[in-house]
């Protein structure tokens, strides 16, 4: 499955109304996410991709009937810690972005400790 969603013209024309009624850094067509002294225009409003993660996670649920069509779908799991739904990358995700670092500094403390208490036993 592709990284990002492909949307139909349909929904790309829904999308485009979601950007402009809800989305807070858009203005005249242009994203001041991304401005830097020069005007930038707004990369969600002219793909047809959901390539904008403010949107995907600020914007969108604000439509619920066209967040459920584009993200609740096979790439979306629950994270086993907090069990709050997560877009996944790949099929092996368990965590969410938030939980996934403070599991992985868990793991390494653990790996840390056992290879400590492991090189007291070690005859040399």
């Amino acid at each position: 499955m592709s990284r990002y969603k492909r949307l139909t013209p349909d929904t790309y024309r829904s999308v485009n109304a979601v950007i402009k009624q809800y989305c807070c850094n858009y203005y005249d067509g242009n994203c001041i996410l991304f401005d830097n002294g020069y005007p930038c225009i707004c990369h969600q409003s002219i793909s047809y991709s959901l390539l904008c993660k403010w949107f995907r996670d600020n914007v969108l649920p604000n439509d619920r009937k066209l967040y459920g069509e584009l993200l609740i779908a096979e790439n979306r799991k629950k994270c086993s810690v907090c069990e709050r739904y997560f877009i996944a990358n790949s099929n092996r995700a368990k965590y969410c972005s938030d939980c996934q670092k403070r599991i992985i500094r868990l793991q390494a403390a653990q790996r840390k400790r056992k290879q400590r208490e492991m090189s007291r036993f070690r005859v040399v």
